[in-house]
């Protein structure tokens, strides 16, 4: 073990890009655990309170949710935030993020302020929060808009940590994650120890693409969206259980836990999260 510690010392001595550090990792002094949990995101219900997707989440025995900020924890709500970490953490279910809908750069000019979304982060005692990063996909895009987001990716960035949280940029279209390249470039120049990335795969991108996508992303990699998508309809997310087994054992590998989250399923049924949970536990077990 000492051997292979050392090996992994000078490789990372010698990388162009030094491997991100958490805010976990500084406070021990050891890399985090290895492991990925499992869980969902609540926008996927948001036809439900909850109360009601507390219930389910635990009965398909997944590990965590993520809070949507728009219904069931609204930006600045402490008192609701408050009471879902209270339900959330009776049923045995973890906080896994604060999926908020700041959009950095944006949002503070459009009446969303990043306080009140830390604020009901907190309260909630979310390990991390998800924001959008800008308003428009990187080909329209200029030089003075992608330093607009930098300067105020750093500043919520700065602010989430001295409440040791962290930050995470979503992955999607119509935003400036919406291309590798993009991406990559944002993450490197508003670079902060607890600033990194949500994934997911995006329609249309190949299979080895996405895993080049997680290998290049790699040491900024927060939290997973599962989806299962063919040709924009949602499928079974066992019809793509080969291709989730390697993104996800693509990213087991730097020892830092993190969540794999459902997001969305067929017809927004209850029968097909379960089974999809059952699907997400398997693959998870087999890594």
């Amino acid at each position: 073990m000492a051997g292979s510690f050392h090996s992994s010392l000078i490789t990372s001595l010698l990388t162009e890009e030094p491997p991100r550090t958490t805010l976990a990792s500084l406070a021990t002094g050891f890399p985090d655990v290895l492991m990925v949990r499992t869980g969902l995101v609540s926008a996927t219900f948001r036809q439900l309170s909850a109360e009601e997707i507390i219930s389910h989440v635990q009965q398909a025995t997944l590990d965590g949710i993520e809070w949507g900020g728009d219904i069931h924890v609204p930006h600045g709500d402490i008192t609701r935030a408050e009471e879902v970490k209270k339900h959330t953490q009776e049923a045995g279910v973890q906080v896994a993020a604060y999926g908020s809908y700041y959009r950095v750069g944006v949002s503070e000019e459009s009446g969303l302020s990043f306080n009140s979304v830390l604020e009901s982060a907190a309260a909630l005692e979310a390990p991390l929060i998800r924001v959008w990063p800008g308003d428009r996909g990187s080909a329209d895009a200029d030089d003075l808009f992608r330093n607009q987001i930098v300067e105020d990716a750093l500043r919520i960035a700065a602010m989430a940590a001295k409440e040791n949280l962290s930050i995470a940029y979503e992955w999607h279209v119509n935003t400036l994650t919406d291309m590798l390249h993009s991406a990559m470039t944002l993450l490197r120049k508003a670079s902060h120890p607890n600033l990194g990335t949500l994934w997911q795969p995006t329609s249309g991108v190949t299979h080895n693409d996405c895993l080049s996508e997680l290998t290049e992303i790699h040491d900024y990699l927060d939290n997973i969206h599962v989806t299962s998508f063919v040709d924009g309809e949602r499928r079974a997310l066992r019809e793509g259980k080969a291709q989730w087994h390697d993104y996800l054992r693509a990213v087991e590998t730097n020892g830092k836990t993190r969540y794999a989250l459902l997001e969305f399923v067929r017809d927004d049924s209850l029968d097909a999260f379960r089974e999809d949970a059952k699907t997400l536990k398997n693959i998870v077990a087999s890594l």
